[in-house]
């Protein structure tokens, strides 16, 4: 064993720590040697170790721009003043210029197209079994619709026939029965002549007694007899007078009645009122028609007009057939010539009112409720092929004349 020691082994480097990213300033030239006392610095190494080759200064860092110096505060609030006056300023003369033109140039969006919607309900009433339109058809006055069952009111025709043929053979008879007793009238007025004369005669032969007592009496038998008869033919003549005018007036009431069953029977086909279209047609076949209550509806095609609702001081220069200009929002980008045909002379203020006078909802204008008058306005020229929607948007306008 030697009693030299053995050189110590070097010590054992520890790893390194991720360093942390520094902003870019100009590295600090490294010294030999850190002190001890930093909190940060890595454990002093060896003097066997060489030292680490010094790092290159980072570029130095770019500086920012230039910025322009702050304006004054007094030259900022007079530029703010500046921007409000001239902005307050063209809302002024926007404001005024608007009134003006809008005193003169009648224009109103709140318009819109009308017509009429003609309710179509059956005159009688039974089960739906036929139906020749479809949904939103052209038809022609005249063009039949639907049909109902019509076998009811033919035999109700067939009951009526049958009710005058018998009252044409009562009244036949009634009038044979007034012949008969007619010519037994006449009959009983010669017997009953003859009875007078035999009567008279001896009567006057009794009296200055040339004839038996008996004839006398025979003569008043018959005369009596004869005046029975008389009586009898003009009783039978009054009773079939009576009788003809009853049969008369019940052959008049089942006339009336058949009348009545052929215009019912005719009313089975139901046909259109007007010229238009169908509109919303709900009706199918087998469904029950009740008398007077609509179950087509029907866009008159010759009814189609704008209705306007002008501001109150919009009217006051507006002339019955005045020229005024249309825009349809279903046919944009053109201008309509039309006409004024009619302006309300009165508007209800109550929504809840009867509708013998229109409704038409006020507008916000300038917080105050603004009322508006209906005004009628007739295309002079419709778009071509009639191309008008019931209930579309419009917008009016009315130059000054």
């Amino acid at each position: 064993m030697s009693d030299t020691a053995s050189p110590p082994a070097p010590p054992r480097p520890e790893p390194q720590r991720p360093e942390t990213p520094k902003p870019d300033v100009p590295a600090p030239v490294p010294q030999a040697a850190e002190p001890a006392s930093t909190a940060d610095s890595t454990p002093p190494k060896p003097p066997e170790a060489p030292a680490a080759p010094p790092a290159q200064p980072a570029p130095p860092a770019a500086s920012p721009p230039d910025t322009p110096p702050a304006a004054p505060p007094a030259s900022r609030v007079t530029s703010r003043l500046r921007r409000l006056v001239a902005v307050v300023g063209t809302i002024l003369i926007l404001f005024v210029a608007w009134e003006v033109l809008t005193y003169y140039v009648a224009y109103t969006d709140d318009a819109y197209v009308r017509s009429d919607l003609i309710g179509v309900a059956p005159e009688v009433t039974g089960p739906i079994i036929g139906l020749y339109v479809v949904d939103n058809q052209a038809i022609k006055k005249g063009d039949k619709i639907y049909k109902i069952d019509p076998v009811p009111f033919q035999l109700e025709v067939n009951t009526r026939q049958a009710q005058i043929e018998e009252q044409t053979a009562l009244v036949k008879v009634a009038q044979e029965e007034l012949a008969t007793a007619q010519a037994a009238l006449e009959s009983a007025k010669s017997a009953h002549t003859y009875a007078t004369e035999q009567q008279a005669r001896y009567a006057v032969l009794a009296a200055e007694n040339n004839a038996p007592r008996a004839e006398l009496d025979k003569a008043d038998n018959e005369l009596r007899r004869t005046a029975a008869e008389k009586t009898i033919a003009e009783i039978a003549i009054a009773k079939a007078q009576t009788s003809i005018n009853v049969h008369k007036a019940a052959l008049d009431v089942a006339m009336a009645d058949k009348a009545t069953a052929l215009w019912k029977l005719s009313k089975t086909d139901v046909n259109a009122p007007a010229d238009g279209w169908i509109n919303n047609l709900t009706v199918r076949i087998g469904d029950t028609a009740t008398v007077s209550i609509p179950n087509i509806g029907i866009v008159d095609a010759h009814a189609w007009r704008i209705i306007a609702n002008y501001k109150e001081y919009y009217v006051r220069p507006f002339t019955i057939d005045g020229t005024a200009w249309v825009w349809l929002d279903s046919d944009p980008w053109k201008f309509h010539k039309a006409r004024i045909t009619g302006i309300a002379r009165g508007f209800s203020r109550d929504p809840q009112a009867p509708m013998l006078l229109p409704y038409v909802a006020p507008t916000t204008d300038w917080i105050r409720l603004q009322r508006r008058i209906p005004v009628t306005i007739v295309l002079d020229e419709p778009p071509p092929g009639g191309k008008l929607f019931m209930g579309a948007d419009a917008r009016t306008v009315v130059f000054p004349r």
